[in-house]
Formats: C-alpha cells, structure tokens, sequence
C-alpha cells in the first residue's frame, strides 16, 4: 500500500509542556519499539513527518496550530505499521509514534479531518514551561506517551527539513572501509547468497559482481552499486547478515574499530610506563640508516671496537629513513617489506626507537594502516619453553581475546622482537622443524626461526633489533630491509652536554677535556656513555676536582660507580671514594661483579630474580641504592627481568670481581666451579685473562681484558677495594703486554690492537707517544717494527692526526702494508704517495678496496712505480667499491692498458668523483678508452689526463665524448701536444656543452688558430667559469678574437694568459673588453711583453670594471708609469682585491704613489711587489700608508733593496695595524742580527702576523 497525504497543520507544535512533563517522568512507559525490517512509501512535501498518532485518550487536549505537515510513510516492522512526526516553530523536532498491529487497518485521516480549530498557548505560558522543557530534553529524548506510544524529541532546525539517512545504510557507509578491507571469499559468497534469497538481489546482479574481477573489486561493486540503488532494504541485510555472523570476517568488520582502540589504549598505559625517564632519553632520535647488510667488523668484532675501529662514523651513501617510513615501500614498484632489521651497537638507543615507534603508533602520528603492533622482548622469551603463536599473543595481551583474528592476513600486524643479542636460545635456520599452524606449540626459538623464516604467519610484518653481532645470525635472504641506528656525531656530543648540562662552564669544561682524550671522544658516538660521561664529570667537577676528571674509560666507570654508590652515604665537598662506602654496599659490589664476571663468561647479560638471588641481590632495588643505580628492572606481562645499563658497565663490574678475586684465588677463576688446575698469584691470573681474551675470535672479553689493565693504575677511586700496589704490578704487566705485540701474526687484528688499549688503560702509553710523534713528522720510514705496526693500527682509530688524513708518505713496504691491512679499511683520506709500490701492493689494495668495511673515501698513489698489472687489481676494487670518491695515481706508469682497465671499471662504479692520471703516458689509446666512460659516467665531475701525450686525436675522442657528458666539470687537458687541430675539436664541444665548468689547455701549442675556434665557442658557451691558456703561442690577433669573445660572455670569471705573445696591442684589446665585461673576476697576464701603455689601458678599464677581484701583471716591463697609472686607478676601485707586480721594473716612486693610493683604497687585501727597487724610500711611504690602510692583509716586498732602515719602517708600522697577517722581507740584506731584530719586533708588535725574513 502507498499513501500520499498531507496535513495543513502545525501538528504537535504545542503540546502542552505539562503534559509531557508528566509522562516524561514515569520511567515505566519509557519503552521504544525497535525496527528491523520495512516498507518503504514516497516523500513529496517540504516539511517532513515520519509518523502520525491516530487516537489518544479523550482527556488529553491538543493545542496546535495547523500547519502544512504529511505523512511520510506507514511503515512495516515487527508486525507493526509505524507512523510519526512533527516540528513547531522554534525549531524543536517531536516524533511521536504509534505502533498498531499489521494485520489491523491502518487508519490513514483524510485531508479535511486533519483541521483541527486551536487556540495559541499564551506567551508567559510558554516561558513559564522553557526550563522544564528543557530539562525533559536533557533527561531523555524518548518520552513514553501512552501504551505502545513515546514521543522523540530533538533540537534541530526544521527550515528546511531535511532527509534523515535510515539508520542501516549509515552503518553500512560507517563500516564500509572495513568490509572493503575484511571481506573475504567465503563471507562474500554467503552475503550474495542472503541477499539473494531475500529478494534484495537479482541473479543479474549477482553474475555482475563475481564477474567484476577480483574479491576487492566485488566488494566494491555490492557497496557502491547494489547498496545505494536498493536504498535500505540491501543495507539493512548486509547488517543484519554481518551482525548475524560469527566468522573471521564478521568479526573484524564488527568490532575492529574498539579491537584497536583498547589495543592502543593497553600499549600506551603499558610503554608510557616503562618510559625511560633518565636525561639520556631527552635527547631527539635521529632517523634510521638504510644499509646493505652487515659488515665484516659488525659480524666479528665488539660493539666498542666497531665503533674504535670507525671512529664513530657512518659509513657513506646511506640513506635516511624516518620510523614513519620503516613498514613502507621504498620505490612505486617495490613491495613493503615482511622482514625489518635495525641494529646498532649497545646503549646506540634500538630500544628506544621501538618504544618511540610504540608511543607515536599508539597516539596515531605513524604508521595509520598498521592495524595492530605486538612488541616482544627477547629477554622475555627467554623464560618461555614450548607454546603456540597464538598462546603467545594471548599471554602477552590478554585483552585480544581472539589472537587468531590478529594474526591473520586481514590485518597489517606488526610483531616486535627486541634485543635478539639477549635470546640464549639457539636460532637453527638449517634444521628447525616447519611450522605452519598458529595453534600448534613448539620450542620457543623454533617459532620465532619459523616466524622470521615465513613459514608460520606469513601475512604479518616482524621487526627485529638486534647488535650487530648477534643480527649475523639471521641468514641475509630471510630480511627484507636493514636499518641501522646512527650514533651521536662530534657535533650532536656537543650539543647534548650543552643540552643535559644547564651550566655552561660545566659543559664547556667536559667538552674540552675530551677534545684532549679522543678514546673517550671517540666512545661518546654512542648515547649511553655519552649520557656516563657527562653525568659522570659534572658530578666531579661539581665536588671541585677539575684537575682529576678521568683520562680513561677505566677511571670514567670507576667515578660512575661511586656516583652511584653516593645517593646513599652522606656527601662531603669531595666525591666518594669507594674505601669510605659502608660495608653493605662493598659487599653489594663484590657481589654484582661476581653475577656480572660468570654472566659475560656464559654471553649472559639479562638475569631472573633467581639469578640475583643467588648472588646475593635483592631484587627489589630500593630506590636511589647502589644496586639501582647500576641494574635495570624491566616489567613485562610474561616475566621480570634484570640487565645493568650498559654491557660495559658489566664487563667493569667482571674485571673490578676478577682484579680483587685473582689476589687470593689459588683455582681458575675463568672456571666458576672448583675443578681446574692451580693458579696462584695475581700474575697467572693476569696472564690468563689477557691471554682468553686474545683467543676470543668475537672479541666478547676485549673491553674485560682493557678495564682490568686499567685498575693496575694507581689514581683509580676504587685503589680502597682493590688494595694497594707499589706500581710493580702495574710494570710488570705493561712489559707482558709490550712482550705480546713484538709477537703474534703478521696482520694487526683487532685483538693485536686491543693490547694497545690496554696500555692506554693503565696510562703507559711512551710507546703510544714515540710513533705518533713520528707520524705527525712523517719519520715512519725505517721504525715500523711488529709492534710499531700495531701501535699505528690503534692511531688509526683514535688519533686526531689520523682523523680526516692519515699521511704515510715514504713510510710503507709490502711488508708494513700487508701488515697494517685490516686496519687501513677505517681510514677516511689515505695518503701512500712516494712509497715505491709496485704492481704487488696494488693486490694488497685491491683487495680493501673491494670490502665490505672499506671507509676510505681518498686515496693517493701519487709517485709510485705501479704498472698496468697494479692498476688492474685496483680496478677489481673499484667494481664494488661504495665509498672512494677520489683516486690519485699522478706520476706512475700505468699507460694505454692501464687506462683500459681503470675505463671498465669506471663505467660500473658509481662512487668516484675525481680521478688523477697526470703523467701515467696512456696515449691515445687510454684517452679512447676515458672517452667511453665520459659518455656513459653520471657520477665523475672531475678528469685530470695531463702531460699523457693524448695528441689532436686523442682530444677529438675526449671532446666527442664532452657532447654528451652532462657530469663532469673539471677537465685537465695541460702539456698533451693538442695543436690547434686538437683545441678546434674540444672548442666545437662547449658549444654544446655548457656544465664544463673549468677547462686546463696548458702547454698545448696552441697559436691564433686555435684560439680563434676557442672564441666562438665562448661566444655561445654559458658555463665554462675557469680558462687556462698558460704557456701557449696565442699572439695579437688571438687577444684581439678573446676580447670579441668577453664582450658577448658574461660567465668566464678565470681567464689565465700568463706566458703568450699579447703584447700592448693585444692587452690594449682584452682592456676594452674588461672595461664592459661583468663576469671576469681572474685575469692573468704575466710574461706577455706588456709595457705602459698597455697598463694604462688596464687602469682605465678599472676605471668603470666593478667585477675584477684578482690581476696578474708580473714579469712586465710595465715601469714606474705603469705603476702609478695602476694606483691611481686604485684611488678609485673598490673591486679589486690581489694586485700581482712582481718583477715589472717599479722603483721607489712608484712605489710612492702606489702607497699614497693605499691610504685611500680600502678593498686591495694582497699587494706582491716582489723583485722589485722599491729602496728604503717606498719602504717608508709603504710603511706610511699601513698605519692608515685597514685592509691590506698580505705584503710581500721579497728582494726589494730596502735594507736595515726600510726594514725597520716597515716592522714600526706593524704596530699600529693588526689587519696585516702576512709579510716577506726576505733578500733585502738584512743579514742574519738584523733578520732576528726585525722578526722578533714584528712579532711582539702583531704576534697575528706571519713573518718571512
């Protein structure tokens, strides 16, 4: 049935508020019948009512005013027709509904019984009744009316009305994402089949869908198509079906808003509490580096000899990858990854990531389409034996009721493992059992293997941090993506101790002192000491024992623990010394370094409480105890943990145990039972220790063995617990170590150079001084015994000098090479020249080159004896090399075959940037092959062939090749007989190539010819900025087509003609054009037969020129004339800075006026008057002008006959100026006592003034 029908009534409008008030109060009547299913009938009003009342008691009076109303609709539901609705004039909305039983007539009132004459409620009545009205309002929106009656009120504006959306299509478009997201096959099949049988789907429609592709795009045709043309009917079966439900599907789409919101709600209550509160946390992360893998050093070697070993830095040409980006895809094309790696060495913060990542997950800044993220600690599945996927999850979240539905492929789960360094569990990727089944329980480390090997819950991502180390374990192909957590830099240790310390001086004091002890520097790249270090030495200087901040990481940690131990013993004026502890915190030490030494025996570096117990710790760890300053508890819901802060601080506590153990131990303390064989005496205990460490191939006892050197030193704060020592012990010891690096392998290991620390620990370092000294002068050559070899190996990671440029200049053999090979991979610029090396040291290279670890990023094998054989095996190097950016092989002889090779390997590496082949006689031939890599090189901008004898046909293939190169700006083409034939090819390149920045055509004799085709093309290049025609055969008419050429181009600002054949009528030209020219700032003219009249022209063109910084006119007959044109145009320019005449026949009056312009100009910086006449007589108008002239920097009057007096005027008038800083008052006849006089005169009167004389 469709009823169409309308009221002129403003029905219910005024319904008196009493009334209501009455029935609104009886909570008995308040009852709403629900609707699940319906007819639906069309709407043509404007004003809207959803329902009509028919009848009501006969006492009840109505007061309305009419209005126009209809009546939307009868509708059907649960055996009843429903009908209602209405609004007043304010605005208030009021749905009254009756509800009849279907099988009765609905009586539907005709248009003229809907005429109902009314009075108005009077005005006072109305505000009479607002306030409890408005209350109603508030208490409930039903109102129960009579029987199966209510009335619903709302507050909404009834001009116009609007369209209420049915309740089931808005939970339809409400859960739209989520059946998109969720729906799967079997859930879809058993939906079309509902509505199918419901009548609400035709098999058109049906055929449609399955047919419209895959299951999302089904999906999205029942939602966007069906759903909107069927209206509610189709929505409402689709709810009712999913609510209806019990499947995976079902649930997810139902419930997976507040699955996730308690989710949330559980982790950030859980992580805000572990939250790390120390100030080491209040520093900002970084973001992550994006790796290939792991090195050989990350495999092998200990956190802090990585670190040693690397100073520190990262390793080049990684990209930054920020926690929001961890999970995504790192290209269009590529796939996100299942398998995340991050590692980092220990305190380096991977922890703290994990926890940042909770955090800003949880709060919703990262991370959106991650559905849930299930963070494990390894420390926690220590304590776990056999159990199921889903039993774990269960245990660790008991809030998700459900851990089959997480972990299903419906959801983007992230599961966490940290800290896989502590899982003692054995991960066997070879032979572990597969596992596929989420219910089924198996030994701990066989699930997680299976997890990360894809066999057990493929569809859920897992990141696992881990130290470096330890991450070898997991096979290279089973991870998608390694991330690596960056350190702190020099720059970023700054700014934390200004950021943690609020006292200037404090910070600025540390930060000094470790400027001074790089081995303390260079351990600050990671957080956590950093964080030691500053707590550590403000605390010192905050007790006034400046003087007495630790030199070493021995003493450092020494400090700590008494710090540590302080927050329960009274404080003096001077820090604690471990001897005034009370007796409960002595034997607490003892006992931690007994858990801590029998730990890092078994690699055992997180405890139970059972373990602490057992060592006599109470694991309550009383707040601000020593036992809590050193320990960290970590709650999780599986199980309670204990670790120390750091692993060194526990390889400290092991060596203070094994230090004080070893002096009356007569058993071997390396063996925690009883049953070993005698050893007496602390030293067999020491020989031992060090002796196990240098066995260690991981290096696990490295650190152990340094700190227990280290405690030999007499200034330790803990000489009270370890008992006194006349400095024999402390000898003895150092001579066993110094007996250890004559012997052992021919390769400095790491474990070779970790016997250097350990002489660096108990500060007996003269060894450590002699072969620094003789690097700093670069005396190597001769010295570098087995143990120099290893002493230099520890330079190389801790020395300043060794820092950016590790100079072994003439010190090196095949022997010395071979030698110090493993630890020449961490130096960044390596400096080999003048070494004599020859073709077999190049294998030697060639190999570090092709490493892994290799952080050299410049070398230079400049003056050798290296072939093409040599150069073949750097060329194998260069094919995988990552990291060198600029090779130097000047002076050598690799020729033709030699270039040939580099030229292969140049065209597949994509790191270096700058090559040297000066003087290498490649020829032709080579220059073919260099040629090929231009045309293809994206990386290389700079190519230095000089003096190779390429010829004209050579410069043709290099200049062919310059066509298409877009990379390379620095082209070096000096002394390789080019002709102008040769010149001709290389000009019609740039007239096309215009990233050329700076072109060499030195020595190449090139005459107007060839000049000639150089100009045009500088008339159409727009790039070239360096020119360099030194030493050529250019004449007048070429200087005459060059300044054509500066006339048109504006972007040449070099421009060197030292030693052509100008002459005054080609200068008087290029003058001309200087006059006009804006982009020159260089012009050199040195050796081109110019006179005064030519200089006069160059003054004039000062006149106007307001570009040129720098003009060379040396070796020119230009005279006194010339000179004083020149300043007087200085008078005038403000541009000018370098002013070059040496040697251009100046005397003393010229030097006069040149000096009286000095008083005016006030931009000229260096004035070279070298070999000169200038006499005492312009020495002392020179002498003159600088007591005026602020701007001069650098004076060179070298051979200028001033003698004894123009010496001393010139020395008077550096008194006064302290802008000068350079002077040269070299072969003026001073002699030997008057050199002295005027040198120390000048140094006392401007100690900033550098003095030749």
């Amino acid at each position: 049935m469709e009823t169409n029908w309308c009221l002129n009534t403003e029905a219910f409008n005024c319904v008196t508020l009493g009334a209501l008030s009455a029935f609104a109060e009886k909570p008995q009547h308040r009852k709403r019948t629900s609707a699940r299913e319906g007819m639906q009938h069309d709407v043509s009003s404007a004003a809207i009512i959803s329902g009509f009342v028919a009848s009501f008691k006969s006492s009840l009076k109505w007061i309305a005013n009419i209005v126009h109303l209809k009546a939307s609709s009868a509708v059907h539901f649960g055996g009843h027709y429903v009908c209602a609705a209405g609004c007043n004039q304010s605005g208030n909305i009021f749905q009254i509904l009756r509800t009849k039983p279907s099988d009765q007539p609905l009586n539907v009132p005709s248009r003229e019984d809907a005429h109902v004459e009314v009075s108005l409620l009077s005005e006072k009545l109305i505000m009479e009744q607002k306030a409890r009205y408005n209350s109603i309002l508030d208490r409930s929106t039903a109102i129960t009316w009579q029987g199966d009656c209510y009335v619903y009120l709302q507050s909404t504006s009834c001009s116009p009305p609007s369209k209420t959306q049915p309740p089931a299509l808005d939970w339809v478009q409400t859960h739209q994402d989520h059946l998109r997201r969720f729906t799967s096959a079997p859930f879809l099949h058993g939906l079309l089949l509902h509505l199918r049988k419901t009548h609400l789907l035709s098999s058109t429609e049906e055929s449609r869908i399955k047919e419209a592709g895959r299951l999302a795009e089904q999906v999205n045709m029942l939602i966007t198509n069906v759903c909107a043309r069927k209206d509610s009917h189709a929505s409402e079966a689709i709810r009712d079906f999913t609510e209806g439900s019990d499947s995976p599907a079902a649930q997810l789409i139902k419930n997976y808003d507040s699955m996730v919101k308690d989710h949330k709600e559980n982790l950030l209550r859980c992580y805000e509490h572990r939250r790390d509160s120390s100030p080491k946390r209040n520093f900002p992360s970084r973001d992550l580096l994006l790796v290939e893998g792991l090195s050989d050093l990350q495999q092998k070697e200990h956190d802090l000899t990585q670190v040693g070993a690397t100073r520190g830095r990262k390793r080049n040409h990684l990209r930054e990858l920020s926690l929001n980006r961890l999970l995504e895809p790192l290209t269009r094309v590529s796939l996100p990854p299942r398998v995340s790696l991050t590692i980092g060495v220990g305190g380096i913060g991977k922890t703290t990531r994990v926890r940042d990542f909770i955090l800003q997950w949880t709060q919703g800044s990262i991370c959106s389409n991650v559905s849930f993220v299930l963070p494990f600690t390894f420390s926690e599945l220590n304590f776990l034996e056999k159990l199921s996927a889903e039993r774990l999850v269960r245990m660790a979240f008991p809030h998700l009721s459900d851990p089959g539905l997480i972990l299903s492929s419906s959801c983007r789960t992230l599961l966490i493992f940290d800290g896989l360094d502590e899982f003692r569990c054995t991960l066997n990727f070879s032979n572990a059992p597969p596992c596929e089944d989420p219910k089924k329980e198996v030994p701990i480390e066989d699930l997680v293997t299976n997890i990360i090997r894809g066999n057990l819950l493929p569809g859920v991502a897992l990141w696992v941090t881990s130290r470096p180390k330890a991450a070898s374990l997991i096979p290279g192909g089973l991870v998608d993506r390694v991330t690596e957590v960056p350190g702190f830099s020099p720059n970023d240790i700054q700014v934390f101790l200004n950021h943690h310390i609020p006292e200037s001086d404090f910070a600025h004091n540390i930060w000094t002192h470790l400027q001074c002890h790089k081995n303390l520097m260079v351990f600050c790249y990671t957080p956590y000491f950093c964080w030691v270090v500053a707590d550590t030495m403000k605390y010192l200087l905050q007790g006034g024992v400046e003087e007495h901040l630790p030199r070493t990481c021995t003493e450092l940690y020494a400090h700590f623990c008494c710090m540590k131990a302080e927050s329960g013993e009274p404080r003096g004026r001077e820090p604690l010394k471990v001897e005034t502890l009370n007796g409960s915190n002595r034997k607490l030490l003892g006992n931690l370094g007994r858990l801590a030494f029998y730990g890092l025996l078994k690699n055992k570096y997180t405890f139970s409480e059972q373990d602490l117990r057992a060592y006599g710790i109470d694991p309550l760890l009383t707040p601000n105890s020593l036992a809590a300053g050193l320990i960290i508890r970590d709650e999780a819901v599986l199980c309670t943990t204990y670790r120390f802060t750091h692993l060194t601080l526990q390889e400290f506590l092991a060596a203070t145990f094994y230090f004080v153990s070893s002096k009356r131990a007569i058993f071997d303390l390396f063996s925690e039972s009883t049953m070993s064989w005698p050893k007496i005496g602390f030293h067999n205990h020491f020989k031992s220790a060090i002796q196990r460490s240098q066995q260690a191939e991981d290096g696990h006892l490295d650190v152990f063995a340094r700190f227990l050197s280290g405690l030999l030193c007499p200034l330790s704060p803990l000489a009270g617990l370890l008992g006194k020592d006349d400095g024999s012990q402390r000898a003895w010891a150092a001579g066993f170590v110094h007996n250890l690096l004559d012997g052992g392998h021919a390769l400095v290991s790491q474990r070779a150079v970790n016997l250097v620390y350990c002489l660096q620990e108990m500060q007996h370092a003269e060894i450590l001084r002699a072969v620094e000294d003789d690097l700093r002068l670069g005396s190597l050559a001769g010295k570098l015994t087995r143990a120099n070899c290893v002493v230099l190996g520890y330079l190389l990671h801790v020395s300043p000098e060794c820092g950016e440029q590790t100079n072994l200049t003439a010190s090196l053999n095949y022997t010395t090479v071979k030698c110090l090979l493993p630890q020449l991979l961490y130096c960044r610029h390596l400096r080999l020249e003048s070494n004599h090396f020859k073709d077999d040291v190049m294998e030697l290279l060639g190999s570090i080159l092709s490493a892994k670890d290799c952080h050299i990023h410049k070398i230079s094998l400049a003056d050798n004896d290296i072939g093409n054989k040599g150069v073949r095996a750097l060329s194998r190097g260069l094919m995988v090399n990552r990291t060198l950016t600029s090779l130097n092989l000047r002076n050598n002889n690799i020729g033709a075959r030699g270039a040939k090779f580099l030229a292969e390997a140049l065209k597949m590496n994509q790191v270096l940037l700058s090559i040297n082949l000066q003087n290498n006689a490649i020829e032709e031939e080579g220059a073919r092959a260099l040629a090929e890599v231009l045309e293809c090189s994206r990386k290389l901008v700079s190519l230095n062939i000089r003096k190779n004898g390429i010829g004209a046909n050579g410069a043709k293939e290099i200049a062919d090749a310059l066509k298409m190169n877009r990379t390379l700006t620095k082209l070096t083409l000096c002394s390789n007989q080019l002709g102008d034939k040769g010149t001709a090819s290389v000009a019609e390149a740039l007239t096309v190539n215009h990233t050329l920045l700076s072109l060499q055509l030195q020595s190449n004799s090139i005459s107007n010819k060839g000049m000639t085709a150089l100009t045009k093309a500088l008339r159409l290049n727009r790039g070239l900025v360096s020119l360099n025609l030194r030493e050529n055969s250019i004449g007048v008419e070429g200087a005459k087509n060059m300044a054509h050429a500066l006339h048109e181009n504006h972007t040449l600002q070099d421009l060197d003609l030292t030693a052509n054949l100008l002459h005054d009528e080609g200068v008087q030209a290029i003058a001309e054009a200087v006059r006009v020219n804006q982009g020159l700032t260089s012009l050199h003219l040195q050796w081109n037969f110019i006179k005064c009249s030519a200089t006069k022209a160059m003054a004039d063109a000062l006149l106007s020129n307001t570009t040129m910084q720098l003009l060379d006119l040396q070796e020119n007959a230009i005279g006194d004339e010339g000179v004083i044109c020149l300043a007087e145009a200085l008078k005038t320019n403000t541009s000018l800075r370098t002013l070059c005449l040496q040697g251009v026949s100046v005397g003393s009056s010229g030097a006069v006026v040149m000096a009286e312009a000095l008083m005016t100009n006030q931009s000229l910086q260096t004035l070279d008057l070298r070999g000169n006449s200038v006499g005492m007589k312009g020495a002392k108008a020179l002498a003159n002008s600088l007591k005026i002239n602020r701007s001069l920097k650098s004076l060179n009057l070298q051979e200028n006959l001033l003698g004894m007096d123009g010496a001393i005027f010139i020395a008077t008038a550096l008194k006064g100026n302290h802008h000068v800083t350079y002077i040269n008052l070299q072969g003026n006849g001073l002699g030997e006592s008057g050199a002295k006089v005027i040198s120390d005169a000048i140094r006392a009167d401007a100690p900033a003034c550098v003095v030749d004389i």
